[in-house]
């Protein structure tokens, strides 16, 4: 059970609307009226962000189940507000709400590009594709004012250092130069993430994301540019979103991506209190039908977080969906992988001084 909404303060286009402690707190607060009758003053929530220092930008992993092994993330929190998002438990490592905490209290780290060039000067670094927004989004909107991904870009670039990338943020387009520079080298590849093409839907469960028809157009202008763009169909939501896998594979099609994949709905730890909590608000009378097809992908339980099933799901309902996604995959002429990206050309930028090479 989720605590009250605190009535004193007003909420403008949040995924979310309470506050619960994370789950590693000691501690719980509740509201309490102190039965005086004065009125409070109501306040409206807005956007805080503060700024981290970290020895290091590049965060490795070894999960079986991830094709990358190497990320980076500008950021901790997303204004986007996706109420599904599973990457809202990694606030409560913070010591902040995965809720709206999560919205409203954005870590960013600027210095992330000299941190960057600096881990890939080490002798003992190998390249492989650095992956962007696995986490939480590197556009999301805080990143138009503070740009910390130019920065990151060409030192990438500099570096002829491979990188992938995962977004719905429009302000990728801010950096298409870049973007298709790196591309014509092989060396770049984006996905977009397309929940549903229902902009009023989509507007209540990612309250400040772009709009699907956005989305379409930043996969065309990416697209132009050379860029190759990969559509995630993600999450796919039973009842909600399902109905509409063949039709934004289409529509994406139509723009331009030349790959795609798909990821059943995923409900980590807290996210599930929060998405139940969000369907009894937005489509209560669809609210059980969907979370018992949820569980029915999920092993009976809201979540299953074994490595090769947390991305794929189980049973009829899971191997429906991916059939679909199959059949009409194969139907628009999608490529069934993504491009391999060129890794032969990884070295140091040259700096003044340096003797040119004679080939």
């Amino acid at each position: 059970m989720l605590p009250p909404r605190d009535p004193d303060q007003r909420l403008k286009a949040r995924g979310t609307d309470s506050r619960p402690e994370g789950r590693f707190e000691a501690q719980r607060r509740e509201r309490v009226h102190d039965g005086w009758d004065i009125p409070e003053e109501s306040t409206l929530l807005r956007t805080e962000v503060v700024t981290e220092r970290p020895r290091s930008i590049i965060t490795r992993n070894t999960s079986p189940d991830i094709s990358f092994d190497r990320s980076i993330n500008p950021y901790r929190g997303c204004e986007h507000g996706c109420v599904y998002c599973y990457a809202r438990p990694s606030h409560s490592y913070l010591g902040l709400s995965p809720g709206l905490d999560f919205e409203t209290k954005i870590t960013a780290k600027p210095d992330a590009p000299e941190l960057l060039a600096r881990e890939l000067a080490r002798p003992s670094y190998k390249p492989a594709p650095i992956a962007l927004g696995t986490n939480t989004d590197p556009y999301q909107p805080i990143e138009a004012k503070l740009a910390i991904m130019p920065g990151i870009l060409r030192v990438l670039r500099d570096w002829n250092h491979p990188v992938t990338l995962v977004t719905r943020g429009q302000t990728v387009l801010r950096d298409l130069d870049l973007w298709a520079e790196m591309a014509a080298k092989d060396q770049a590849m984006v996905g977009i993430s397309v929940t549903t093409l229902d902009a009023d839907l989509s507007r209540a469960m990612e309250p400040r994301a772009p709009a699907p028809a956005t989305r379409l157009k930043m996969i065309r202008e990416l697209a132009r540019a050379g860029v190759p763009v990969r559509v995630m169909v993600a999450p796919i939501i039973p009842v909600l979103t399902e109905p509409e896998i063949e039709a934004i594979m289409t529509a994406a099609r139509d723009a331009g991506a030349t790959t795609a994949s798909m990821i059943p709905l995923r409900l980590p730890f807290e996210v599930a209190p929060f998405f139940r909590d969000w369907l009894e608000r937005h489509r209560p009378g669809m609210a059980a039908h969907i979370m018992n097809r949820v569980q029915a992908m999920r092993g009976g339980r809201d979540n299953d977080p074994r490595f090769g099933h947390r991305f794929k799901g189980e049973g009829v309902e899971a191997q429906l969906a991916l059939q679909r996604f199959r059949l009409v995959r194969r139907r628009l002429g999608y490529a069934e992988g993504s491009p391999a990206l060129d890794c032969t050309r990884f070295g140091a930028p040259p700096t003044a001084g340096d003797q040119l090479s004679l080939f």
